[in-house]
């Protein structure tokens, strides 16, 4: 099927018409009282010099031109059969904390030590590309929350601005709450049963202006759903210039507040204490229940304005290069 996107540029086919009934006669023509006649004027109708077909054929021509410049303009376009969109509805947003102890080396990838940022990127990321059908969104997160990627379903963006995130990007510091209220405000326009949050963090909240109980309250009347991922490794021993001591990579994830969160708003807390068991969270959150939604249809389309106008463009070289070569050769 052929439409038009721009029908109301067909008006303006009779234009030349209108320019020609509107075109002032030359001054040099009104008002002749003489008429000079010249040897012309008195060939045989036959000549082949002023044969009828041989002027209008260059002006039915010139018309073929303009009919095809206007059918240009009009954006005629071809539209495919619809092709259903696959749509869950669900619309899932993340947080990512990039305070300062993220820097954090307490993860392992291929057997390499890594940043907890590094190793969340890792993870997050494949769990983005898997989200087919999904509104995914990106919330990072330190001492003040910034919307870093909207809702769309563009899965490859949001993952490459993940990754392009860095440590401190938005402060030392850690505003939970802040990032629990900016995913409310944004989710709040959407279907109450389809809103998710997906928080990752590795400490506890020590900046921001919202208290995150207080945030989770509203966002458990918004109908937003929080499912928590706290990160870091437990307690270990490590060898140090005095021996073995042991240390405790997460002695700043406030657990209880995170379980809390969770709990408050019908989600579930999780604990990432390594790759592996980060990837089985992300397989647990991947068979979260889709909400059903009215199916969407997306239909193909494909110019073909550039036809018209390669075709008016050619004849029209072709009738300037005609009137060159008769000028020229008299």
């Amino acid at each position: 099927m052929i439409e038009f996107l721009w029908p109301w540029v067909f008006a303006t086919l009779p234009l030349p018409f209108l320019v020609r009934l509107l075109k002032p006669v030359p001054a040099g023509q009104q008002g002749a009282a003489l008429i000079v006649p010249v040897a012309e004027d008195f060939q045989p109708i036959e000549s082949p010099s002023i044969r009828p077909g041989r002027s209008w054929w260059r002006f039915w021509l010139a018309l073929l031109c303009w009919a095809l410049l206007v059918l240009a303009a009009a954006r005629p376009q071809l539209l495919g059969e619809p092709v259903p969109l696959p749509v869950t509805g669900r619309d899932l947003m993340l947080a990512v904390d990039l305070s300062g102890s993220m820097q954090e080396q307490d993860f392992l990838i291929n057997q390499k030590p890594v940043d907890r940022l590094t190793a969340t990127k890792w993870v997050a990321g494949e769990f983005i590309e898997r989200r087919i059908g999904d509104r995914v969104g990106l919330i990072l997160f330190g001492e003040r929350a910034y919307l870093q990627a909207p809702l769309t379903f563009d899965r490859k963006t949001v993952r490459t601005l993940l990754d392009e995130s860095v440590i401190g990007l938005a402060g030392q510091f850690t505003a939970i709450g802040d990032a629990i209220g900016l995913a409310v405000k944004r989710l709040r326009e959407r279907d109450q049963k389809n809103r998710v949050l997906i928080l990752l963090t590795d400490g506890a909240n020590t900046a921001g202006e919202v208290d995150p109980i207080q945030a989770t309250r509203i966002a458990a009347e918004a109908g937003l759903k929080i499912y928590t991922v706290g990160i870091g490794a437990d307690a270990m021993l490590v060898n140090s210039r005095f021996g073995r001591r042991q240390v405790n990579p997460s002695r700043n994830l406030d657990e209880k507040a995170l379980r809390n969160i969770a709990e408050l708003t019908g989600g579930r807390y999780f604990r990432a204490r390594d790759t592996q068991e980060m990837e089985k969270i992300y397989a647990e959150l991947d068979r979260l229940e889709p909400v059903t939604e009215e199916e969407l249809n997306y239909r193909p389309t494909k110019s073909l304005y550039m036809w018209p106008l390669s075709i008016s463009l050619i004849l029209a070289a072709l009738l300037v290069l005609y009137q060159q070569r008769r000028s020229t050769h008299g």
